[in-house]
């Protein structure tokens, strides 16, 4: 979900960005292990990649799952979106006949990487407008909202790599005490939320892969939190689960 190697993600209001701490995880970026090719991006400035982007995806065990064709085509809207912003031009107009899946209200993020290393990471956990807007907007953001970074210039325009993960909306999950909740949680599987008080944060699933152990996966996000590691074991906190799909632009 390879995964999002070394990253993590931590919800401090909405939009979210992808926060990440040195200590735990050098920076950079990777998705999912199953590759569809697909075709080339067309309409790029001279200067920035002729590159085949590889649509990549988690499952996301529900009736919302995008095809390839769907995931290809919001991968590619948001590079569009981003170099339209960037280069003073008019966004193309959307394609035809939009199935219904575009226009549902989806959380979505967008991730942009130069060499493995994160440029902007921005989305949102809770769906807050439809699943195209919401990859146009944090596709704008990841570019030149992000407050960790200086606006993307057009002289990185053409290292990025540009990743979209769609999710599933959170589910509450019901546990009682510290084993139950390591017994419910799907590693590799499910994004987790944790919140407690005002205190809250989130690993997307891609997370799992650096972090396989379910102990030490719940201790990092408490710290994320910032929370003892240790308060998981508790049994007090607020848990809720969702699922990603994830497409990346082969580099």
């Amino acid at each position: 979900m390879k995964i999002y190697k070394k990253n993590s993600y931590i919800i401090q209001a909405l939009p979210v960005i992808c926060f990440f701490a040195v200590i735990f995880f050098p920076v950079s970026c990777k998705i999912v292990p199953d590759a569809h090719a697909t075709d080339h991006i067309n309409n790029r400035e001279e200067n920035s990649p002729n590159k085949k982007s590889d649509q990549k995806r988690i499952k996301m065990y529900d009736k919302g799952q995008l095809t390839n064709e769907e995931g290809e085509y919001l991968l590619s809207l948001a590079r569009k979106t981003i170099e339209a912003e960037l280069f003073n031009r008019d966004l193309p107009g959307d394609i035809n006949n939009l199935t219904d899946k575009y226009l549902e209200k989806r959380g979505t993020f967008v991730t942009l990487t130069i060499n493995d290393n994160l440029r902007g990471c921005i989305g949102h956990i809770i769906p807050q407008e439809s699943l195209i807007e919401g990859i146009k907007i944090n596709a704008i953001n990841a570019a030149f909202e992000d407050p960790r970074f200086p606006p993307l210039s057009r002289e990185e325009w053409g290292k990025v790599k540009v990743e979209i993960s769609i999710l599933t909306e959170p589910k509450h999950l019901e546990y009682s005490g510290s084993d139950d909740l390591l017994g419910k949680l799907r590693k590799g599987i499910d994004g987790v939320i944790i919140q407690k008080g005002y205190a809250q944060a989130t690993f997307l699933p891609q997370v799992w892969d650096q972090l396989p152990d379910k102990a030490e996966f719940l201790t990092h996000l408490c710290m994320k939190a910032g929370m003892s590691g240790s308060e998981w074991k508790k049994g007090e906190l607020t848990v809720y689960t969702y699922q990603v799909q994830a497409f990346e632009e082969e580099q």
